[in-house]
């Protein structure tokens, strides 16, 4: 039997993925939160070039609780962006509007690993109702 060793893009992006499905959705977490838009707009990390925005309202039924996002680099190993402590922090204290900047914490690459970070930069907001 051929067992295939996952990179550790894909290992770490796995691991990721199963802490997503094992966490609540945003309905049963938060049950006072009726919706949830979501505007990010990725960019460049210099921060000047914005690489594309998103915007979408969440179906809080079956997003879950663990909020991430993927960092717009192919390449990026150990990265991505995280905002379930921020959705956290808004819900608890009934915030309609949060917005702010996240960098990724990846590395730029598998030959950088250790040695050059990947620092993509999100911009975000979030919308809630309750």
């Amino acid at each position: 039997m051929y067992t295939h060793k996952l990179g550790p893009r894909a290992e770490y992006r796995t691991q990721q993925g199963q802490r997503v499905v094992a966490s609540p959705t945003l309905a049963e977490k938060y049950g006072k939160l009726k919706s949830l838009k979501v505007s990010v707009g990725y960019y460049a990390p210099e921060g000047v070039t914005q690489e594309r925005q998103m915007t979408y309202d969440v179906n809080l039924g079956h997003a879950k609780s663990v909020f991430r996002l993927d960092c717009p680099n192919t390449e990026c190993v150990q990265g991505d962006f995280e905002l379930t402590k921020e959705l956290a922090a808004a819900a608890a204290k009934r915030a309609k509007t949060v917005e702010g900047e996240l960098r990724c914490k990846g590395w730029k690459d598998r030959a950088s690993i250790k040695k050059t970070k990947c620092n993509h930069l999100i911009r975000y907001k979030l919308k809630l109702a309750y």
